[in-house]
């Protein structure tokens, strides 16, 4: 596969209008596309995404079916979100909760988290540990941006060694989007949640 064959796709976390998150991904992708790269970004908004009941197919779930198709046709997918109460949102945990090996497993991930506040390091984590319980491959690059509300002025960043940091997200999705895999994780064996409801 050549990189003019990856497909990167950007699921944003962030329901607000005026989201860092959401910017902070479009810059990813923007330089996945400049790596050769054909890009998509997936915003939670448009989609109807109902809390997550095992109980209910995801035929049956609103928009999860469209979502968990175009999460599954990416080489790269890159999870980005804001950090609440020390972890990611909702929203993105609900799309992944109507996601599972099939949309993940051996697919190259990057992770993107943004914050108000200190380095967003518990919402990566949490999010890494979501990726290993699927078999996914997590980029070892992975983006976070504390104190967002300084971070950007008019929708560009400050600061250009975070735009950097960005940036080489973005590439890395394209560069690492044929990777061999690791053996599956300990943790997927017991993830009988993960089978696509």
């Amino acid at each position: 596969m050549s990189d003019d064959d990856v497909r990167v796709t950007a699921l944003c976390g962030s329901l607000r209008d005026g989201s860092h998150t959401r910017t902070a991904l479009e810059r990813a992708l923007a330089a996945a596309e400049g790596a050769g790269a054909s890009t998509e970004l997936l915003d939670l908004r448009g989609y109807e995404l109902p809390v997550f009941d095992a109980d209910r197919d995801r035929e049956d779930a609103g928009d999860a079916a469209t979502l968990a198709a175009r999460v599954r046709d990416a080489d790269t997918v890159l999870l980005g979100s804001p950090m609440y109460h020390g972890s990611y949102s909702s929203p993105l945990k609900t799309a992944l909760d109507y996601c599972g090996f099939d949309e993940f497993e051996d697919t190259t991930v990057g992770l993107l988290a943004v914050s108000g506040g200190a380095f967003p390091v518990t919402a990566l984590e949490h999010m890494r540990s979501v990726c290993r319980a699927l078999n996914a491959w997590e980029i070892p690059h992975e983006a976070a941006i504390p104190n967002a509300g300084d971070a950007f002025d008019g929708g560009e960043f400050v600061d250009p060694k975070l735009a950097t940091r960005v940036e080489t997200l973005g590439r890395r999705a394209v560069q690492y989007a044929t990777i061999e895999p690791d053996p599956d994780s300990f943790e997927s064996d017991q993830n009988v949640g993960a089978e696509g409801k």
